[in-house]
């Protein structure tokens, strides 16, 4: 309850913002309900990378509300998840005139210095999806820990009206560095040794790319007979268990994260029997209308606001 409060808060925040600007403002040519004012306000946007559908999405959300708002805003991020490449795109957007940036931190302790820095020349930070170890005014994510329970708790529910009983799961994983992934891999590790029926094999790490993450379940596939289950935590690694069960043409429950048109296609075929999605562009939506308030001195609310998940499942 207290997370559908948390929810309910930044949305009424960033509906009273929309009001505000209606009142006080004219139209301006990107169609925002904002004023002249508002259009020095400049917001990055800066993700892990761009591969993944996730990204499209907060970029959607934040997008939206910037529009509505008519502030100026940026989406900017690596090809691949690359420590480097993000810290890169920190030190550029500070050096662009930066007001605010919301991050996605691939890894929260190598990019929290660039924070630091940007946090000393003025730049307040709002994270969305995985914070850094630097703190920021506000986080937007999915509870990952209990997100990763729940979908330990689905693969379980999934093997049993398989009539599975016993055998080993595989956890294709991103880095061990992004707490989001971690937590969920932390979680979903917990609901199944908490059952005790299965054992868990050595989690492979794939930085989120789907071919490399298919090669992986791959070989947990041909390499054990008794294996009932892959689970992926991010929507790469998905895309690559769903792929590989697809392929091996055997019965193995695939339980996976993040929602994509790829990822669909698998859940309407059966090669993934469940996946975790979250609610990205809630994370853009309501991670901009923070940075407004935060820009504009207004309350932010929450300091960390769950954007909740849902299980979608196949019906094959």
């Amino acid at each position: 309850m207290k997370k559908i409060i948390a929810v309910l808060m930044s949305a009424l925040l960033a509906f009273s913002l929309l009001a505000a600007c209606g009142r006080g403002g004219t139209t301006g040519d990107n169609g925002g309900a904002g004023n002249a004012a508002n259009e020095n306000l400049k917001i990055y946007l800066i993700t892990m990378d761009k591969m993944d559908q996730h990204w499209v999405s907060v970029d959607k959300g934040a997008s939206a509300m910037a529009k509505q708002l008519g502030v100026t805003y940026k989406w900017v991020a690596p090809d691949v998840k690359d420590n480097a490449k993000q810290i890169e795109s920190v030190n550029n957007a500070v050096a662009d005139g930066a007001n605010l940036i919301m991050l996605a931190a691939n890894d929260p302790v190598a990019i929290s210095q660039a924070i630091k820095n940007a946090k000393q020349q003025g730049v307040k930070i709002i994270y969305v999806d995985s914070p850094a170890d630097e703190t920021g005014i506000a986080t937007l994510s999915t509870d990952n820990y209990n997100a990763g329970i729940l979908a330990g708790e689905t693969m379980l529910e999934e093997l049993e009206a398989a009539g599975a009983t016993s055998g080993k799961i595989g956890i294709i994983g991103v880095n061990t560095a992004t707490n989001s992934s971690m937590n969920r891999e932390r979680g979903f590790r917990e609901a199944i040794e908490n059952d005790g029926r299965f054992t868990i094999l050595t989690t492979e790490y794939k930085g989120g790319d789907a071919a490399a993450s298919q090669e992986s379940a791959a070989g947990f596939i041909t390499g054990n007979a008794d294996l009932v289950g892959i689970y992926g935590v991010n929507e790469g690694t998905t895309v690559g268990v769903g792929n590989a069960i697809k392929d091996s043409g055997k019965k193995i429950v695939g339980i996976g994260f993040d929602f994509s048109n790829t990822i669909q296609s698998l859940i309407n075929d059966g090669s993934l029997k469940a996946v975790m999605v979250q609610n990205p562009y809630t994370m853009g939506y309501l991670g901009m209308a923070q940075a407004f308030a935060a820009l504009n001195d207004y309350t932010t609310g929450p300091d960390v606001i769950d954007t909740g998940v849902s299980v979608v499942r196949s019906k094959k």
